[in-house]
């Protein structure tokens, strides 16, 4: 799609929690696209927590991001805010006297825009992690303007902190695209009705359930998921 002016398609990724496997599940959707034939990118704006690589700030997630996507935009285009401590964004952006904001995020989406069929723009934790000391993830989801994808992670409470965070999702006049189900626990009781009853309270497409897998390869996931219609 590389040179056309037609945007591509977008979503914004977010989840019920830090560490419930929103890059796992982007990995698999940019996977799912490209199985499809279409060119994916996926995009972590602000990362928290990194090693340097070749000179430049290299994040865990931004690096398997980038390893799934169709092609290697440039980190700056991936991850426009990179911060070195695995600490809260606020807090860590504090301590190097850095301010997140969006313009550089809105600009490298519509840069990515332009080069691809499908963007996934992965969120950092839950959806509403503060970023700045007056601005959130929820913010910057509305700046963005996507759809969201949710990703909830199965385990004991997942019910609760899905229905919260579709709540604060819709509050804020988004469109709640889809969501994923994540197994992150292995010993979960009752995944199956807990699925269930997750399907029957929540306003949008479940798009697949990724199973527990201690190799978390997305690829081999991919085949469980599919995009929003």
């Amino acid at each position: 799609m590389t040179g056309t002016s037609i945007p591509a398609r977008a979503w914004f990724i977010t989840g019920t929690d830090t560490e419930i496997g929103k890059t796992h599940s982007s990995c698999a959707l940019l996977h799912a696209a490209r199985a499809r034939g279409l060119s994916a990118l996926g995009m972590k704006p602000v990362a928290a927590g990194a090693d340097v690589v070749g000179g430049e700030r290299l994040n865990e997630d931004v690096a398997a991001l980038r390893a799934a996507s169709s092609f290697d935009p440039g980190l700056q285009l991936i991850n426009p805010w990179c911060l070195a401590s695995p600490i809260a964004p606020h807090i860590a952006a504090a301590e190097e006297s850095v301010r997140i904001t969006p313009a550089p995020i809105l600009d490298a989406l519509a840069t990515l825009r332009q080069r691809a069929d499908v963007v996934l723009v992965e969120g950092v934790g839950g959806f509403r992690v503060p970023l700045a000391e007056d601005y959130d993830s929820a913010d910057l989801a509305v700046d963005l303007g996507l759809p969201v994808i949710l990703v909830v992670g199965l385990r004991l409470g997942c019910i609760n902190h899905a229905l919260l965070s579709v709540e604060a999702i819709e509050r804020r006049g988004l469109v709640l695209a889809g969501w994923i189900g994540n197994h992150i626990d292995p010993h979960m009781l009752r995944p199956a009705q807990n699925i269930d009853s997750l399907r029957t309270r929540i306003p949008a497409p479940l798009l697949g359930v990724l199973p527990w897998s201690p190799e978390r390869d997305p690829a081999a996931h991919a085949h469980g998921l599919r995009l929003p219609d």
